[in-house]
């Protein structure tokens, strides 16, 4: 499947939130992501990702491992995406070291996830706050077959029209890029 997906600054978060907790019930979870690399970069050469995410809920706190393949879109940064929930985060976490893995870059991002239906898909709206990056962030992604892709996209950009989200605030920055040159200033 691929994640079609698209982020944008949010210049109005009280209004978006506003607007999405019309849509569904948001829950607040707060996410520890860790990224890993072989030593040489592997990964990064490919454009591919390994992450591993522990999210912290109201009712409970569970982690997914996540490999996300190449681009298949340059416009949206859309990759083929590839998830499983795993029982015990520091067993992962061992297990990718001792496959020869290392973390590359760790951070925290405090979120409101709304699942709702759009457009004849099932959406995932995220407002996400960085505490290393100014601003607050919007994504809105659904998961499709990849001949699917520039409908969904279209559905996607639909979403955010209806949130007041303007396509001159989509962005493809990357949080790790941010943290990234946030801890180098």
């Amino acid at each position: 499947m691929i994640e079609a997906e698209l982020k944008a600054r949010v210049h109005e978060p009280e209004a978006v939130l506003r607007r999405l907790d019309e849509w569904a019930v948001g829950r607040a979870e707060v996410y520890q992501d860790t990224y890993y690399d072989t030593p040489d970069g592997a990964l990064e050469v490919r454009d591919a990702e390994l992450r591993v995410r522990t999210v912290h809920g109201q009712d409970e706190t569970r982690t997914v491992l996540t490999y996300k393949g190449a681009r298949v879109d340059e416009e949206t940064g859309s990759k083929p995406e590839h998830e499983s929930r795993v029982e015990d985060a520091e067993a992962v976490h061992a297990v990718l070291r001792g496959l020869g893995y290392v973390p590359v870059i760790a951070f925290e991002k405090r979120c409101r996830n709304y699942d709702f239906e759009a457009h004849g898909r099932k959406m995932l709206a995220t407002l996400v706050r960085v505490p290393e990056i100014d601003g607050t962030f919007i994504e809105v992604e659904t998961l499709v077959a990849e001949d699917e892709l520039a409908a969904a996209l279209d559905d996607v950009r639909a979403v955010f029209t209806d949130l007041g989200i303007a396509g001159e605030d989509v962005t493809r920055e990357l949080y790790t890029d941010a943290v990234r040159a946030r801890r180098a200033a």
